[in-house]
């Protein structure tokens, strides 16, 4: 990426980049955005109707033609042009389609290389996008969000960031917060003019407002996060529970070999599945029977592989048979998941009989779980019921994917210190120190959000935000 020094603004390169994943397909796309991206494409691009020119092309418009490499006609190629400021960096951009495939997209950029464009770097378009005041920072974060979101509800929550709605609802808190300030130091500053007096009850009902309202969006981080990106999610439990069975449920699919022969899986055996209709994809890693394995080697590691799986594991699904009482090594499998996002999943409820094996699994398990849910997992019609105690589990039973949320982790660290500043700023206010320290810890408050919005953002922060970008984007 080429850098400005702040309060100049250098002649930037003309950049180009492929904006379509690699590899075969039907179409290709090459972005070209700068000052001199109308030149440029027009050293290599030819029209087939001679008397059209790149030159004289008008935004919003299309041409079809060709282009040359070196002088030799490559591909039938298609020109979408957009002039500045009306395009998505803010500067001249031209789009070229040719054909999918590594040979043609690949000779379309050594042409615009020898023509004086240059690669850009990853995340360069957005990263100009938003130099130019096409997006906000959180709107340039919220680009990756949506090519990377997994299911609909994610994406949709990704496209409400891209919107500006998270931008709007943190200049909301601004605007409180800028109020109150501006009211703060008239009633400090000038106590000789006729400033009305900011009243203790007033303060603090702002503050506990806009702390609410930070709360709101740090609570719902993450299962915001869950929805765009899913979760890691290990089926955890003793041979022969229906591990297996309940991968294969939830896959829709015999993913799993089920066997009545314990120990048979003796790996961890992974699978991706979209969560019938809560919007979560799950990373399935189903694991050996925990057991002692004497001296099974092989499943000896299996087994320290299934731990290692816990500990690391986003959700986990910890299966225990209602066929028989519940054994020390349950125990210590439910002990193992005590504090983390776990769900104990009775299986085989089937061949429990009477309900009394359902109450005592239930009471011995309930003080490492938060749910405790009864099911067969032969059974299709246990599905549903099993989504919706992992969305109510991980948040997103009643998340509104319209609603303004943080996409990444960097908005929820400054969320996090705004909030925190506006709850000394609360603390000090009821402690009795007086306007001056709740006006001091005011202004932190406001560099954090500052920080979260991009208003302050550094070189630093910028550099870091579009690393994680593609380079076409």
């Amino acid at each position: 990426m080429r850098k400005f020094a702040k309060g100049e603004r250098e002649m930037p390169s003309t950049i180009c980049a492929l904006a379509t994943p690699p590899g075969e397909g039907g179409i290709a796309v090459v972005r070209v955005s700068g000052p001199e991206c109308y030149p440029i494409v027009e050293r290599v691009f030819r029209p087939v109707h001679a008397a059209k020119t790149v030159a004289a092309a008008r935004g919003y418009t299309a041409l079809l033609g060709h282009y040359l490499l070196r002088g030799v006609e490559m591909d039938q190629t298609v020109a979408l042009f957009y002039r500045a400021p009306h395009s998505y960096t803010g500067e001249d951009v031209i789009e070229l389609s040719v054909h999918g495939g590594s040979a043609m997209a690949g000779g379309l950029l050594e042409a615009l290389y020898l023509a004086g464009a240059v690669p850009a770097g990853p995340g360069e378009f957005t990263r100009r996008a938003l130099e130019n005041g096409k997006l906000s920072l959180t709107q340039a974060e919220a680009v990756m969000e949506v090519i990377s979101a997994n299911g609909r509800q994610g994406a949709a929550l990704a496209k409400t960031a891209l919107d500006g709605s998270l931008a709007r609802r943190i200049s909301g808190i601004q605007a409180a917060l800028q109020t109150l300030a501006a009211h703060m130091t008239a009633w400090i500053d000038y106590p000789e003019e006729d400033v009305p007096e900011l009243s203790e009850g007033e303060l603090t009902l702002t503050l506990e407002e806009q702390i609410g309202a930070l709360n709101d969006l740090i609570d719902s981080y993450g299962a915001g996060a869950v929805l765009r990106h899913g979760v890691d999610c290990v089926l955890l439990g003793r041979p022969n529970v229906g591990k297996s069975t309940l991968l294969n449920l939830l896959a829709g699919f015999d993913r799993a070999i089920v066997t009545p022969i314990a120990g048979t899986t003796r790996d961890v055996l992974e699978q991706a599945v979209m969560l019938g209709d809560t919007g979560i994809r799950l990373n399935l890693f189903d694991t050996a029977g925990v057991r002692d394995a004497g001296a099974d080697a092989v499943e000896a590691e299996g087994i320290r592989r299934s731990w290692k799986k816990l500990e690391e594991a986003g959700l986990v699904l910890a299966v225990f048979d209602l066929g028989e009482p519940l054994t020390p090594e349950d125990l210590e499998i439910a002990r193992r998941c005590q504090g983390r996002p776990a769900l104990a999943i009775l299986n085989k409820q089937d061949l429990a009989g009477q309900g009394e094996a359902v109450a005592a699994a239930r009471q011995a398990l309930a003080p490492y779980f938060k749910t405790v849910l009864a099911l067969c997992a032969k059974d299709s019609a246990s599905l549903q019921p099993l989504c919706d105690a992992v969305a109510r589990l991980l948040g997103t039973a009643h998340l509104d994917p319209n609603a303004a949320a943080l996409c990444s982790a960097r908005q929820l660290t400054a969320a996090r210190e705004a909030r925190d500043a506006l709850q000394e700023a609360l603390d000090s206010q009821r402690g009795g120190y007086g306007l001056d320290a709740a006006g001091v810890c005011l202004a932190d408050a406001q560099r954090a959000l500052a920080r979260l919005t991009g208003e302050d953002a550094t070189e630093s922060t910028l550099d870091e935000v579009f690393s994680t970008f593609c380079v076409g984007k």
